[in-house]
C-alpha cells in the first residue's frame, strides 16, 4: 500500500513540475507549434502549482491528497468542457490543446481513484 501511495504522490508531483515547466515555457514566448489559448495557458501553469501541492500533501495525508484531487478532477472536467464548447463554436482552441487538457483530467481521474482506493484501503468510512 505505501508503495502504490508513493508512485501516486511522485507521479503526481512529476506532473505538476512538468505542467510547470510547459506552462512557464511558452509564457515567456517558446513557440509550442500551435495557437495558444492565454486563458488555458494560465489555468495550467497555475496548477501545475496545485497539482505539485497535491502531491506532497498525498504524500503525507492520503485523505487530504484524494479531497486535493477530486478538486482538480472537477476543476479539469469543466475547464475542459469549456474549451470544447468554445471550439466546437469556432474559437480558436487548438485541437492539441483539447488533447493536452483531456490527458491532465484523465491523469487527475486515475489519480484520484488510487486515492480514493488507499483511503478506502486505510479507513472504511471516507468521510471520517
Amino acid at each position: 500500500m505505501k508503495t502504490l501511495q508513493t508512485v501516486l504522490t511522485l507521479i503526481a508531483i512529476l506532473f505538476g513540475l512538468l505542467t510547470i515547466f510547459a506552462g512557464t515555457r511558452v509564457l515567456l514566448g517558446a513557440d509550442p507549434g500551435y495557437i495558444v489559448y492565454k486563458p488555458l495557458l494560465i489555468y495550467n501553469a497555475f496548477m501545475g502549482l496545485f497539482y505539485f501541492a497535491t502531491g506532497i500533501i498525498a504524500w503525507r495525508n492520503i485523505k487530504r491528497g484524494m479531497i486535493m484531487a477530486a478538486v482538480i478532477l472537477i476543476l479539469n472536467l469543466v475547464v475542459l468542457s469549456v474549451i470544447y464548447l468554445l471550439h466546437s463554436k469556432g474559437y480558436s482552441i487548438a485541437v492539441e490543446s483539447l488533447r493536452a487538457m483531456s490527458l491532465r483530467t484523465v491523469v487527475w481521474l486515475v489519480l484520484f481513484t488510487g486515492f480514493w482506493w488507499l483511503n478506502r484501503k486505510n479507513r472504511t468510512d471516507i468521510f471520517k
